[in-house]
């Protein structure tokens, strides 16, 4: 489903990603662990379509991300990937199911309902549908996030230390959620992070690093 191949970038004359090479299949979940500053973020972005590569390539479903234009590349980020920050990015002027529904709004869906109360439920806040983010701990606010990421049935889901601003055991739940939720809507999932414990709960481990990737 998608495949860096030999991706590098440089910045200020400095070599942040040298020859990355990485293939997921549909329904795996991979971490990529490295410390701050290492260049996971830029790798991201690459995935994602947001910077190009200096070198390389990212085919994603055989497609080349390279050969887009920019509205391509947008319209496959809005229908295709889903995305999990760690500063939630949730709206503090939508209410849960609003949040969680936006994706399929900006998509003009008809019923921009069903879906997003199966996913509220699915996440644990069942009943919360109507709370603003002001109401809900850093631990919901990470739900509401997993769950609008996914609404739109992605098919790859990039996670950005989703559990950098949560407690360890509102990150441990949260990473067995984002785990349960990738696996069952049968999409390729990346968590990028730099704690190791985070990432034992992928299905492959690899660490990045000034020489490249390499597996854990």
């Amino acid at each position: 489903m998608l495949d860096i191949a030999g991706v590098a970038k440089r910045f200020g004359g400095r070599d942040v990603l040298r020859a990355v090479s990485l293939r997921i299949a549909a329904g795996e979940y991979v971490a990529i662990v490295g410390e701050s500053g290492v260049g996971k973020s830029t790798l991201l972005n690459i995935i994602a379509g947001l910077e190009p590569p200096d070198s390389g390539k990212v085919l994603f479903e055989d497609e080349d991300l390279g050969s887009l234009d920019d509205d391509a590349r947008t319209l496959l980020r809005r229908d295709r990937f889903g995305f999990v920050f760690q500063a939630f990015h949730v709206l503090p002027h939508l209410t849960v199911e609003q949040n969680v529904a936006l994706p399929l709004v900006l998509r003009s869906f008809v019923d921009a309902k069903t879906k997003p109360r199966q996913l509220i439920a699915s996440v644990g806040l069942a009943g919360r549908e109507d709370s603003m983010p002001r109401e809900l701990s850093g631990g919901e606010l990470q739900r509401v996030a997993i769950a609008r990421a996914l609404v739109g049935e992605p098919k790859l889901v990039l996670a950005d230390e989703p559990t950098g601003n949560l407690d360890q055991e509102n990150a441990r739940q949260v990473l067995a959620l984002l785990r349960e939720q990738v696996k069952a809507h049968g999409a390729a999932g990346i968590l990028v992070t730099h704690s190791e414990a985070a990432a034992a709960s992928c299905d492959r481990r690899y660490r990045l690093s000034a020489t490249g990737l390499t597996p854990l």
